[in-house]
Parts: structure tokens; C-alpha cells; sequence
């Protein structure tokens, strides 16, 4: 079986840079016209995506569910945005069935379902995705299986009791296979986070988790943090990342409600020529 994108020594940073900026543009495109969305969020994950899928991952394309494949759990379902553009990116899907985001009759929907190739998880109902991944985890250690386990989940879900559950659960059982992404954007549906979750990464290593804190932006320490991970320590990895809504695009990391975000038609041409702008 393939064993693409196992970690080389030296990873391609402007490679994995322009990667993200492929990510952000697929993303800009599969939103315009439909006047809301969840694009600041996908924006702000996609450098973490693209660390990840195409330099840390190991998966084939070519067959969705090997057995031995590095499983990705996004647990922020309606971030299904950047996940179509990453699996778009990395040949689970075709390109040309972007454009169908968010309308009726396509199967890729706001949040995503695990019936396209490349989803492990059904992630809409907030909370359940880490709980899911330390499962995994387990199974995979049982199996013998030298896969990981990714689980992104978010700064909101810190909120849910089901959250911290698992969080026991994965250092109790040595789950030193899954590596927790920790997105940390401050945000919620109706504006901040309301519940005093900081510091989180204190909290996640009294938890008996190996934690780093990076700027979830900085490919350079996106890259660092994961090559960290690999440590078979017996202890599960967490990396907080702080990550800024609208990456890229400077009207939309100042949108004051960033959650779902409102975009008139007439504005996607020049939030576009902003993100080329940005990456000149």
C-alpha cells in the first residue's frame, strides 16, 4: 500500500505555504455567491491542513479506508469548507464538484458526513470528535497498527464536559498515537467564547498530555509541532494552535462576527485580489 507524504527529514515550507494559498483560493471560490458561510474559519485552518496533508499524513487516494491509512477526525463539522478543499487538493475529490458547497442536492454539505471519501467522522454535533479519535486510538494500538489519529477540535468545545472526558481517557490509556490540533480562533456562533477556558495548554498537560502552544498561522512552527508529535512516549500530544479567523484576508479578519460570516455578491472579486495581494 502507499505510504504517501511519510514525513521527510526537510520539509518544503514554501511548498507547504503555497499549498495553503491553493487551499485558501478553492475556498474563496466554493463560497462566492452564496452569500454566508463558514469561510473565516476555513481560512484560518488552512495552514494547519496543509502541514498536515501534505507533509505529515500518510494516506492513498487511491484507497480511502487502507487499513494502515493516518486518520484526520474534524470534530468543528462545519468547518467542511476547508476539509472539501484540502480532500479536493489531495485527489480524494474532483475539483469540478466544489462549486456545489452548501447547495441543495450536493453531498457536501455546510457540515460534513462520512460518506465522502477521505471523511472518518461525522462532525456536526460539536463535542463528540475527541471522544471518537481516542477510540480509534485504542483500536489501532490493539491491531498493532502503526497509524495516527489527528483530531481537530476547537477552543469552543473546551466548553463540553465530553471534551475533558476524553482528554482523561486518552493519557489514562497511553494513547500516545493521537495527536490532538486544538484550534483556539476565540470564537463561538454569537461572538467570544464565553467560558474562561485559558490556559489551555496547562490544562492539557495536567491532563498528562505532552503540549505545545504555536501561532496556528506560522507554517515554520506548525511543521515543528508536529514533528515533535511523533514521540512514542506514551503520553498523547496536544497542539494548541492560535489561529486567526479570515487568514488571508484582511476584510474578513476584521469582520466583528466571524462565526458565519455575511458576504454580499459584490464583494468576492475583492476579497479574492486581497488574498493574491497578501501572497504577492
Amino acid at each position: 500500500m502507499s505510504t504517501l507524504n511519510h514525513p521527510p527529514e526537510n520539509p518544503d515550507i514554501r511548498a507547504l505555504k503555497g499549498r495553503a494559498l491553493s487551499l485558501r483560493r478553492k475556498m474563496l471560490n466554493m463560497a462566492s455567491g452564496k452569500g454566508e458561510g463558514y469561510i473565516a474559519q476555513g481560512l484560518g485552518m488552512a495552514d494547519c491542513l496543509a502541514a498536515l496533508y501534505f507533509h505529515e499524513l500518510r494516506y492513498d487516494p487511491a484507497d480511502p479506508r487502507w487499513q494502515d491509512r493516518d486518520r484526520f477526525l474534524l470534530s468543528t463539522g462545519h468547518y467542511s469548507i476547508a476539509m472539501y478543499a484540502v480532500l479536493a487538493e489531495a485527489g480524494y475529490l474532483d475539483e469540478t464538484e466544489l462549486p456545489t458547497y452548501g447547495l441543495n442536492g450536493s453531498r457536501l454539505p455546510m457540515s460534513t458526513f462520512d460518506d465522502i471519501p477521505g471523511v472518518e467522522i461525522v462532525g456536526g454535533s460539536l463535542g463528540h470528535g475527541l471522544g471518537q479519535a481516542v477510540g480509534m486510538a485504542m483500536a489501532l494500538k490493539v491491531d498493532g497498527s502503526p497509524a495516527r489519529v489527528f483530531c481537530e477540535f476547537s477552543d469552543g468545545e473546551l466548553q463540553e464536559g465530553s471534551t475533558w472526558e476524553a482528554a482523561m481517557g486518552a493519557a489514562t490509556f497511553k494513547c500516545d498515537n493521537l495527536v490532538g490540533l486544538i484550534d483556539c480562533n476565540g470564537i463561538q456562533a454569537d461572538g467570544p467564547v464565553t467560558v474562561k477556558i485559558d490556559p489551555v495548554a496547562d490544562k492539557f498537560t495536567a491532563f498528562g498530555w505532552d503540549t505545545v502552544e504555536v501561532n496556528g498561522n506560522d507554517m515554520e512552527a506548525l511543521v515543528s509541532a508536529l514533528a515533535n508529535a511523533r514521540k512514542q512516549d506514551g503520553r498523547p500530544k496536544a497542539i494548541v494552535m492560535r489561529t486567526t479567523p479570515g487568514f488571508g484576508v484582511p476584510t474578513l479578519m476584521a469582520r466583528e462576527r466571524a462565526h458565519f460570516v455575511r458576504v454580499d455578491n459584490s464583494e468576492w472579486d475583492s476579497l479574492k485580489a486581497e488574498l493574491e495581494k497578501e501572497n504577492v
